[in-house]
């Protein structure tokens, strides 16, 4: 076995420990060990989706327990290529929070580094129940991080997001509860196979175990009709912890492209495809009330969480499309949106800082001291959310829209998606021309412009120029991966002795 595929989760788990343990250590140290932990995951993940690059799938039997019977780790092209899409946001979202937005609260490190534990744990786990288990750990990190920092606004924002998960755990370990019931196993590769067999008594009862995993799958994605607690959690969370943020939506995505395409997918007899049906007018009507939204916003940070509405609907659209090109395509716009969100929410807290009490208001305001840098970032972060040239936010929306085939679907799919696109930038240059021109005079006592804060900022919005530099191996990479999800026999391999290993 390769000892290398639990590290992901072991590194933040012992390093959060040791923070948690450790909480009289000064500031400085713990920066060390959190920031350190980070930026070691990034080479790690790099690493290991090199390794699943070569083809094959790698399996981690904890205990040495074989599958179906124990819990097993999987390391494919898909989680490989997440887990690296993490390291990158932690990392920079983290090296932000350094300068400052981690004294406002208690604990925010080990936070931090078990969020990170249960996320990483989320895209590796070959078992339905432990996915569950990170699930919680992912959100009762992901619970004070939305505290950190204090203040009525995130007080309401999280009791929300609170209530709402908590309901969503339940019905997780209801739908669970079922399938364990009738099929004796949640070892995914195994559901495959049990799932596929089930006779016509079953299948009703496996059928609403399904369907209740999309509701719970549905909330954490935050689509249509359950996306209402994500704006107000987004817009109201410090810049750090509402950037990390950014790639909770894609868990919620991934559960959805893993289950209903390796348990309820093409081979799952009675019950294929039972989620497409529902999948593709929720991304068309999340798209068009995203947008909606995003031009009704009152403040930036509202605005940047309503586009992430935005990439939600897009993202699932082309899961529900079910190619290999549509898969391929939503994978490369998944990275693009999940750093570009990322980017955006800590440059909308640089303007804050310097706007006084306005923050971050599209309201009139006082000039801010460096408009020109600034006012470069939001263009370069306009242009890539909005999906025009040449940035990867256009090669991620001219890649999906390629992915439909000409009929029905295209007939709804493009007005929408370029209809949304033109939305999205009017709502940015109505944003970007209250901020930058439509000003006052300067305030001398507004803050300074940290270079720590802007470093990180820059990082992750010059990912999408990087997107678009190494597109030709990316794209290699993505159309491997979405072949790989279609060929359920090698995931059923799994669960044969002597399959993958």
């Amino acid at each position: 076995m390769n000892h290398g595929l639990i590290l992901p989760i072991v590194l933040p788990m012992f390093i959060g420990c040791l923070l948690l343990f450790g909480a009289r250590l000064s500031i400085p140290v713990k920066r060390s060990l959190s920031l350190s932990s980070a930026a070691v995951l990034v080479p790690l993940s790099l690493w290991l989706m090199g390794q699943a690059d070569q083809g094959g799938l790698q399996v981690y039997a904890l205990g040495n327990w074989q599958p179906p019977f124990g819990i097993i780790l999987l390391l494919d092209r898909l989680s490989a290529l997440l887990l690296v899409a993490t390291a990158l946001l932690a990392f920079f979202a983290l090296l932000y929070a350094t300068r400052g937005d981690d004294q406002r609260g208690r604990n925010f490190h080990a936070l931090f580094q078990f969020q990170l534990m249960g996320i990483n744990g989320a895209f590796l786990t070959g078992d339905l129940f432990n996915l569950f288990v990170f699930f919680e750990i992912l959100l009762i990190a992901s619970y004070s991080l939305l505290l950190h920092g204090g203040g009525p606004e995130r007080v309401r924002a999280g009791l929300h997001y609170v209530i709402l998960n908590l309901v969503g755990s339940a019905l997780f370990l209801l739908a669970v509860g079922v399938l364990y019931g009738i099929t004796g196993t949640l070892n995914m590769a195994d559901l495959a196979v049990r799932v596929a067999a089930a006779t016509a008594d079953q299948a009703p009862l496996l059928g609403a175990a399904g369907l209740l995993l999309l509701v719970v799958f549905g909330l954490k994605a935050a689509f249509l009709p359950l996306y209402f607690w994500l704006p107000r959690a987004y817009a109201s969370a410090t810049a750090p912890v509402a950037a990390l943020f950014a790639i909770m939506t894609k868990i919620g995505l991934y559960s959805i492209l893993r289950v209903y395409t390796l348990i309820f997918g093409d081979d799952a007899g009675m019950l294929a495809n039972m989620a497409q049906d529902w999948l593709w007018p929720l991304a068309l009507l999340t798209i068009g009330l995203g947008v909606i939204g995003a031009l009704a916003a009152g403040s930036l940070h509202g605005l940047l969480a309503y586009l992430v509405v935005v990439s939600v609907g897009t993202l699932l659209a082309g899961i529900s499309l079910g190619t290999p090109q549509a898969l391929a395509a939503a994978l490369y716009y998944l990275l693009h949106s999940t750093w570009i969100a990322g980017g955006l929410f800590l440059l909308a807290d640089l303007i804050a800082r310097q706007r006084g009490d306005k923050a971050a208001q599209l309201i009139q305001g006082p000039a801010l001291q460096n408009p020109h840098l600034l006012g470069i970032l939001f263009f370069v972060g306009a242009i890539s959310v909005a999906g025009l040239p040449p940035l990867s936010g256009f090669i991620g929306k001219l890649l999906l829209l390629r992915a439909v085939e000409p009929g029905l679907q295209a007939l709804f799919f493009w007005p929408v998606v370029l209809g949304g696109g033109l939305a999205t930038l009017i709502a940015l240059s109505r944003a970007g021309s209250t901020l930058f021109w439509r000003v006052g005079l300067s305030q001398l006592d507004s803050a300074e412009l940290d270079r720590g804060r802007l470093l990180a900022c820059i990082g992750l919005l010059l990912l999408s120029p990087l997107l678009v530099g190494l597109a030709a191996p990316l794209l290699t990479y993505v159309e491997a991966t979405a072949a790989q999800l279609l060929d359920l026999q090698l995931y059923r391999q799994i669960v044969v002795p002597g399959g993958a290993s």
